[in-house]
């Protein structure tokens, strides 16, 4: 019985990662997107705040994801980490392209 209790317990905590990877995830891509509706208008200090609420959000789903989805994840936060880096030097376009590029991971790394 010991080894049953065990084993559900595994396997309810191995799920719960992978939902909480999921709501990280759907968080990240709604800052995400608003950061590039942002870039588009050259706003790149609102770009900059987006993409930070985003990255906080990918990193944490980073954390619990696995196999192709943290993979996505990571490329994720490289690329937020570029939008922001960008966004905080005033080149938004530069800063939009790569958030789009984060819209991609998280996208793919969400399924």
């Amino acid at each position: 019985m010991k080894t049953f209790t065990a084993i559900t317990i595994s396997a309810l905590l191995l799920a719960s990662a992978g939902v909480f990877a999921e709501e990280h995830a759907t968080e990240a891509l709604k800052h995400v997107e608003q950061a590039v509706t942002h870039g588009k208008a050259g706003h790149s200090p609102i770009l900059v705040e987006h993409a930070e609420a985003a990255l906080t959000h990918a990193k944490k789903g980073a954390e619990v994801a696995k196999g192709e989805s943290k993979t996505h994840l990571d490329a994720g936060v490289k690329s937020l980490e570029s939008a922001i880096e960008h966004g905080k030097m005033g080149h938004a376009d530069v800063a939009t392209k790569a958030a789009e590029e984060a819209v991609d991971h998280i996208k793919a790394g969400n399924k």
